[in-house]
């Protein structure tokens, strides 16, 4: 018996969001007195996959075949699946972002297993096996019991905190099959985005809303998302608006994330729109209105005029990176 967590990477490169998957494996293992077993599938340098052992680890599992070097959520999940069986997993980990969204219905499917999808804490309970989950758009826990006898979760990001361990890790290079021929597809070239850190890979976000007034007033929001090496967001108003670009739409409707910091600038903080924001570790709010809903899940809020306070934010922020 084992708790198999899989590690995306990155171009050959781990995140933090692969060792918080581990430490989380880690604490789920603890529970049921066993092991746990990283899953890597793709080209990564043996010095990188150490790096999973350092946070619970006991074994490494790599997987790097041709055909599986793109994402193909059939593929990854058939590949998934027959090590699972293999290693005779109980409970398998992976993060609730796209990929996992992904992937863990096919594994459900494909190993009868039940899913705790967007987890945040460690189960209340092994017997029988309980987790808690959020409902009705992250205002709510739902209490959820898995009675199948192999266990998915998915793992909502930055809800569990790094624990490093004594790195005591064993790489291994499987050659578990799993049927691919159905693939059909050649990816021929892939061309990725620079220039800008992506949304769902920011640590730090600054988002508009109505209560910026116009697109004109977004220039001191950019340049505090770029003083803090962060990316900027929008709510749905000002996306369709056409103020901002719909790439940067948080929300039900947009873009899930869980950053470190959120800085919500005019927004007022519907329920859709905390939907796709309310995993993030702090909120900072600036409304005018002290009623407004956004400040019910802010740990910081300031009471006042964008156009006046983010000047000074401004100014703040470059003082300390002097």
């Amino acid at each position: 018996m084992s708790v198999l967590v899989f590690t995306e990477n990155w171009d050959r490169k781990f995140k933090k969001l692969s060792f918080e998957l581990v430490s989380y494996a880690r604490g789920v293992a603890d529970l049921l007195n066993t092991s746990v077993l990283a899953l890597s599938v793709g080209p990564v340098e043996d010095s990188e996959l150490m790096k999973l052992g350092q946070y619970g680890a006991s074994r490494i599992i790599s997987i790097d075949r041709p055909e599986l070097k793109n994402l193909d959520n059939q593929a990854w999940a058939g590949v998934i699946a027959a090590v699972a069986l293999k290693e005779d997993a109980r409970v398998l980990i992976l993060s609730n972002n796209n990929t996992g969204k992904a992937i863990a219905p096919r594994l459900s499917v494909k190993l009868k297993a039940g899913v705790g999808a967007g987890v945040s804490s460690l189960p209340v309970s092994t017997e029988p096996f309980t987790v808690n989950k959020r409902a009705f758009s992250g205002n709510a826990l739902a209490q959820t019991v898995i009675r199948s006898e192999m266990k998915i979760l998915t793992l909502l990001q930055n809800s569990y905190g790094l624990c490093e361990t004594e790195n005591r890790a064993v790489i291994e290079k499987s050659d578990v099959q799993a049927d691919t021929g159905f693939l059909k597809t050649e990816v021929l070239d892939v061309q990725k985005q620079t220039g800008k850190i992506l949304l769902t890979d920011a640590d730090i976000v600054v988002s508009g809303g109505r209560g910026m007034k116009s697109p004109d007033n977004w220039g001191p929001l950019v340049e505090l998302a770029t003083l803090l090496g962060g990316a900027t967001a929008c709510s749905r108003p000002v996306s369709d608006e056409g103020w901002r670009p719909h790439e940067e739409h948080t929300g039900q409707t947009g873009k899930i994330i869980s950053p470190n910091l959120y800085i919500a600038v005019g927004i007022s903080g519907a329920t859709q729109h905390l939907a796709g924001v309310s995993s993030s570790k702090y909120i900072v709010a600036i409304n005018t209105d002290k009623d407004a809903p956004i400040f019910e899940a802010a740990q910081y809020g300031i009471v006042g005029d964008a156009a006046k306070v983010l000047p000074k934010l401004v100014e703040a922020v470059r003082e300390i990176k002097k």
